[in-house]
């Protein structure tokens, strides 16, 4: 299934992998943008519960994806005694790019070591030294990049596909669990036997830095621990913000 598509543009290669995506299986899409989007192509994981499915799908496939994760400094111990293991399990290293270190030195020296609880900017600002700025280093030369989102996990997300192109990067942005529901990767992650967190089990249903983190209580949204204190409901590290923030409004996919 997986075949070369000779397309370089990446809006036209972006309109394939979504039209192909239909009836794939994780497995399929992945491999299918191994096999179409130039390389490099790089998988951002933070280790949740949708990144290690993805990164079951390439590992198990040998596929020539590069795995990286952003190492913020302010994990959860159980972060990073899964990534420990996940490198373990199949025997592949996955790429940390960590905050810059004056940078992030003048980003304490400034607001102090917990200062992004003062405000919505002090935050953002964290988030853009610890995270936005390594991922600008981790996509370098990419022509392409995975990520786990989901529809399902907040109206924003919502307004995404199966392939787009990133305004800020200007690459192809593919996003092979798009449709998928939250039942269904779990049981995904069951069946294949997968490392997962254990804060997972805790009611973490969406993990990041610890100090930001917490666990939902039941009926909330999966992204409603993460900056549980602001008041902006729109639950981005500025990631994938541009993205979400210039997305043309679509119908929401029929999870399944």
């Amino acid at each position: 299934m997986a075949h070369v598509f000779l397309a370089t543009d990446p809006a036209e290669i972006a309109a394939a992998l979504t039209a192909r995506f239909a009836g794939a299986d994780l497995f399929e899409r992945v491999a299918l943008t191994a096999a179409t989007v130039d390389k490099p192509i790089v998988f951002t994981t933070s280790l949740g519960l949708e990144d290690q499915a993805i990164t079951h799908a390439i590992f198990t496939q040998e596929l020539d994806v590069d795995v990286a994760t952003l190492d913020t400094g302010r994990l959860f111990p159980e972060t990073y005694e899964l990534w420990a293991e996940t490198e373990r399990r199949y025997g592949r290293r996955i790429r940390s790019f960590s905050p810059d270190g004056a940078k992030l030195e003048a980003l304490v020296a400034r607001q102090g070591i917990d200062g992004f609880r003062a405000s919505l900017e002090a935050r953002r600002a964290c988030c853009a030294v610890r995270k936005v700025a390594p991922l600008t280093r981790a996509l370098a030369g990419a022509s392409g990049w995975i990520t786990g989102l989901r529809a399902e996990q907040s109206p924003e997300r919502a307004l995404l596909d199966f392939a787009v192109v990133d305004p800020t990067y200007g690459i192809v942005k593919v996003n092979p669990l798009y449709d998928w529901t939250r039942d269904r990767l779990t049981d995904f992650v069951r069946a294949h036997d997968i490392p997962y967190n254990p804060l997972h089990d805790r009611g973490f249903l969406s993990i990041g830095c610890a100090p930001c983190t917490r666990a939902v209580a039941p009926g909330e949204p999966e992204r409603a621990g993460r900056w549980w204190w602001e008041q902006d409901n729109r639950k981005e590290c500025g990631l994938h913000r541009s993205a979400l923030g210039s997305a043309e409004a679509r119908p929401s996919p029929v999870p399944v």
